[in-house]
């Protein structure tokens, strides 16, 4: 597997460890599992990305913000400065 996408498995599975800490690991795995493009185990570790994978962290963090707002843009904003090579979209 690549690098980049291995990075990107990474920051997504870190997203969704995060916002089981919000939402609880219900919803935040529910909520993972519903966005195309992202593959979830049921403890919320992203283990494939199928399609363009920008759009699939787009989809993921605009479905959190969408559920809990502010407080999870802030926290998803802290995660992106550990992956300064990935640019976020949106």
């Amino acid at each position: 597997m690549e690098e980049n996408k291995k990075q990107y498995l990474s920051l997504l599975s870190e997203i969704i460890a995060k916002e089981i800490v919000v939402l609880g690991p219900d919803m935040a795995i529910l909520k993972a599992h519903s966005v195309d493009g992202l593959i979830v185990d049921n403890n919320g570790n992203v283990t494939d990305i199928t399609g363009f994978v920008a759009d699939a962290v787009k989809k993921l963090v605009d479905a959190y913000v969408e559920l809990s707002g502010q407080a999870t843009k802030n926290i998803i904003d802290s995660i992106f400065e550990k992956y300064p090579q990935i640019r976020r979209v949106g």
